[in-house]
C-alpha cells in the first residue's frame, strides 16, 4: 500500500482513538471481509470475536460497556459502540437490513441497493449512503452523513425523504405516537474521520461533496 495512504490510515485511527497497534494493521491490510479492529469485548452469534473473524448476515453483533469495533460486511463497513446489539439480515455478504436493537452505529454502504436500518422507533431506507445510528427506547437518533434516504416512525405515520451532502439533517425518530415523531437533532457522537476511514476499509472515499465541506466534524 502507497506510503501516504498508510500514514493518513494510522492517523484516521487515532482520531478515534484506537490503538496504535491497530491502526498499523489497519494501514497495511487490504479490504479484509470480517472484524478489522476490536477493543473489548465483543461477540459475534454468543461466541468472542478478535480481528478476522468473518461476520456475515445472519450474524448478531454484540459490544460489552467500553468496546470499539470496525467491521466490514460485502461492500459495507461498520463501527459500532459499547453497549450496542445489531443484528444483519441477508443473504451471502450481501446486507439488505440491519436491526440496531440497542446502542450506537455508524456505517458505510456500497452504492446500487437499498438497505433498510431498523429500530424500535424507526424504519429508514437508505441508499448510496453514510449513516450514524443511535437506538434508545423511546427514540432513535439518525443522521445521514451523505446520500438518500427515506425514514418512517414505527407509529403514528410520519415520514420523511430528503438527501444530504454533508450531515445536514440528523433527526430523532419517536416512537410513542405523537403527531411530530421525527423532529431536527444536532450532530452528535460520529465524525467525518471514522467516515473517511470506513470508506477506506472497502477501498472507497466519500462522495467529494462531503470532502469540500468547508465545515469539519
Amino acid at each position: 500500500m502507497h506510503i501516504q495512504r498508510r500514514r493518513a490510515l494510522l492517523t484516521l485511527a487515532a482520531g478515534i482513538g484506537l490503538p496504535a497497534a491497530l491502526g498499523r494493521a489497519l494501514a497495511q491490510a487490504s479490504a479484509k471481509q470480517g472484524v478489522r479492529t476490536v477493543q473489548g469485548d465483543m461477540r459475534i452469534n454468543g461466541k468472542p470475536a478478535e480481528v478476522g473473524t468473518l461476520v456475515r448476515p445472519g450474524d448478531t453483533i454484540v459490544l460489552a460497556n467500553g468496546a470499539l469495533a470496525t467491521f466490514v460486511v460485502g461492500q459495507d463497513a461498520f463501527l459500532m459502540r459499547g453497549d450496542s446489539r445489531a443484528e444483519l439480515i441477508g443473504s451471502g455478504v450481501l446486507v439488505s437490513a440491519l436491526q440496531l436493537v440497542t446502542g450506537k452505529l455508524l456505517g458505510v454502504f456500497g452504492s446500487g441497493r437499498e438497505r433498510r436500518l431498523v429500530t424500535v422507533t424507526a424504519s429508514i431506507g437508505i441508499r448510496g449512503t453514510g449513516a450514524y445510528t443511535e437506538a434508545e427506547t423511546a427514540r432513535t437518533y439518525f443522521c445521514l452523513c451523505y446520500g438518500t434516504a427515506e425514514v418512517a416512525a414505527t407509529m403514528g405515520g410520519a415520514r420523511e425523504s430528503y438527501s444530504t451532502r454533508h450531515h445536514e439533517s440528523p433527526r430523532y425518530i419517536y416512537g410513542d405516537g405523537r403527531k411530530r415523531a421525527i423532529v431536527p437533532a444536532g450532530v452528535a457522537n460520529h465524525t467525518d474521520s471514522e467516515l473517511i476511514l470506513l470508506e477506506s476499509l472497502v477501498g472507497r472515499s466519500p462522495p467529494q461533496s462531503f470532502m469540500d465541506s468547508p465545515v469539519r466534524y
